[in-house]
């Protein structure tokens, strides 16, 4: 199950045509139940997507029990973050939710693949 999550973000990663280059190591746990995923998927326009997350596998289901993923533009300034940080404990979808240069905003973890779309929205400068 880890290894599926891993290999569906390695896939969309691979299979995107705004990604310029990645570097994500992994780090397992003893026996595979645990996974840590941290690098960086640099853009076409040379912005980045950090990604940092934690994954269990417990039971035949997998849970992710921390992530961060963090877009910034190409001088480092961000322009949105998904997390789970346990803080803004307001927000309906808490833990989980997006700042953007603004505000912060309730949300669920996206999948790799949205992030990355939602990414191709802002470089091609279509309303998300």
């Amino acid at each position: 199950m880890i290894r599926k999550f891993i290999s569906d973000i390695e896939n969309s990663i691979d299979s995107s045509s705004i990604v310029l280059s990645s570097n994500i190591q992994k780090y397992f746990g003893p026996g595979e139940e645990t996974a840590y995923l941290k690098g960086h998927v640099t853009i076409i326009d040379s912005s980045i997507l950090e990604i940092a997350i934690f994954a269990i596998e417990s039971r035949g289901s997998l849970s992710i029990d921390k992530y961060r993923l963090h877009y910034m533009n190409k001088v480092g300034q961000m322009l949105f973050r998904y997390d789970n940080s346990q803080h803004h404990r307001e927000i309906d979808t808490y833990p989980h939710h997006k700042h953007t240069r603004d505000k912060i905003v309730p949300s669920k973890m996206p999948s790799l693949k949205d992030i990355l779309n939602e990414i191709s929205a802002i470089i091609v400068g279509r309303p998300i």
